[in-house]
């Protein structure tokens, strides 16, 4: 749960700097704003391996390291583990190409960046699935309507950014104008 609030914090806080006229990003500055991201990421890929490495020497279940590293591979809930393979996977893959982002096309950066949304999703199907609290009512409850919000932020800020500029500008200078 706590990799999961990790990545879910850490993609709010990239939809906030993707939008520049709030507050926050624009008092904090820049460089602090991506280095707080950045850390959340690592951080959440740190909880992933340590996850996945008391998984391996937890007595409940027996995981082998294949059960873990390949999608379907166990026998317990084969299909709930395999989301949280995926997505740990697509984790990986975002963080990479971040720790080499000025190496890389900007456009091949975004698109494998926008899988952290994917990952999220992944993860999330992987956590009410697969997880001990998944007869928990309250953490489902909490589960589905963060994940929402997040989903629909990730939307409203795409369609923002999507929006040509002169449509843009002309709907901030209409929210400006009085009455």
């Amino acid at each position: 749960m706590t990799a999961w609030a990790l990545v879910l914090i850490s993609i709010v806080w990239g939809l906030a700097m993707a939008l520049p006229k709030i507050g926050f990003t624009r008092k904090a500055g820049p460089a602090w704003t991506l280095a707080l991201h950045r850390w959340l990421g690592a951080l959440a890929l740190a909880f992933i391996a340590v996850h996945v490495g008391s998984i391996l020497v937890d007595d409940f279940v027996h995981f082998s390291i294949a059960d873990v590293v390949v999608p379907f591979a166990s026998g317990w809930h084969p299909g709930a583990v395999a989301w949280g393979i995926v997505a740990m996977y697509l984790l990986i893959a975002v963080e990479v190409t971040s720790l080499v982002r000025k190496r890389l096309p900007a456009k091949v950066w975004r698109q494998v960046h926008l899988l952290a949304y994917a990952a999220f999703g992944l993860s999330t199907l992987h956590m009410l699935t697969a997880g001990t609290d998944t007869t928990a009512l309250v953490s489902e409850v909490v589960a589905i309507a963060l994940g929402t919000i997040v989903m629909f932020g990730a939307t409203a800020v795409w369609a923002w950014r999507t929006e040509p500029a002169s449509r843009r500008a002309a709907s901030t200078l209409e929210r400006s104008l009085p009455g």
